[in-house]
This record gives structure tokens, C-alpha cells and sequence, in this order.
């Protein structure tokens, strides 16, 4: 079983930024490919960006060029970097794993077998 706990979330004004982090407490995230997912209210989750197993990167096209995924295996953790926040990012934004190994990320929740418990991102306007 992997345990994902995120964190990082918070209330930012328009224009700001926040990090997100997902650790896997007491396991290694090897080479699992990882991927951050958002769910605003009333509205299903919704793909955000994903990181291979490799270190290849996919984004949905709503946050290319704002948000950043990357990981430090060193520390368990994978982060999403969140720049340029608007209104229309307030989402609970979910960490997700896949349990096998991947080259190319994947946009695809089916793939991912664990995720965490949400951390809340409210953007002020």
C-alpha cells in the first residue's frame, strides 16, 4: 500500500503562487510515475500534470507554462509548482501513483492506483 499525503494548499490572491508537495511517508517513490489531479466544486477531477517514470512531463493545457512538476526522489516527495494562479484553478488538487513504470506520463486517472486525501487551493480575485 502507498500512502500520499499532500500539502501545500492554501488561500492565494490572483497572480500569486503555491507548491504543492506529496510525500510517501516510509516508502520510496522510485520510479512511479506520478501525477496531480484537480476537482473544482460541482465539476469532476480534472487531469492537472503528470511526471514519468523517467522524467518526461504532460500538462493540461489550462496550466502549460504555469504549473511545474517535478520530483526529488531523495525525498519521497513530487511538488507542483503553481504560478500565475487564476480564479479558475481553485480546485482540491489530489496526488496520484501508478504502481508499475511508465516513460510516458499519463493524463489518464484510471492508471493511477493510489491517491492521496486532497489539499484545498482557493484563489482570491
Amino acid at each position: 500500500q502507498v500512502q500520499l499525503v499532500e500539502s501545500g494548499g492554501g488561500l492565494v490572491q490572483a497572480g500569486g503562487s503555491l507548491r504543492l508537495s506529496c510525500a510517501t511517508p516510509g516508502r520510496t517513490l522510485g520510479r512511479n510515475p506520478m501525477g496531480w489531479f484537480g476537482q473544482a466544486p460541482g465539476k469532476e477531477r480534472e487531469f492537472v500534470a503528470a511526471i514519468s517514470s523517467n522524467g518526461n512531463t504532460l500538462y493540461a493545457d489550462s496550466v502549460k507554462g504555469r504549473f511545474t512538476i517535478s520530483r526529488d526522489n531523495a525525498k519521497n516527495t513530487v511538488y507542483l509548482q503553481m504560478n500565475s494562479l487564476k480564479p479558475e484553478d481553485a480546485a482540491v488538487y489530489y496526488c496520484a501513483a501508478e504502481s508499475g513504470v511508465r516513460w510516458f506520463p499519463s493524463a489518464n486517472q484510471g492508471n493511477y492506483g493510489y491517491w492521496g486525501q486532497g489539499t484545498q487551493v482557493t484563489i482570491s480575485s
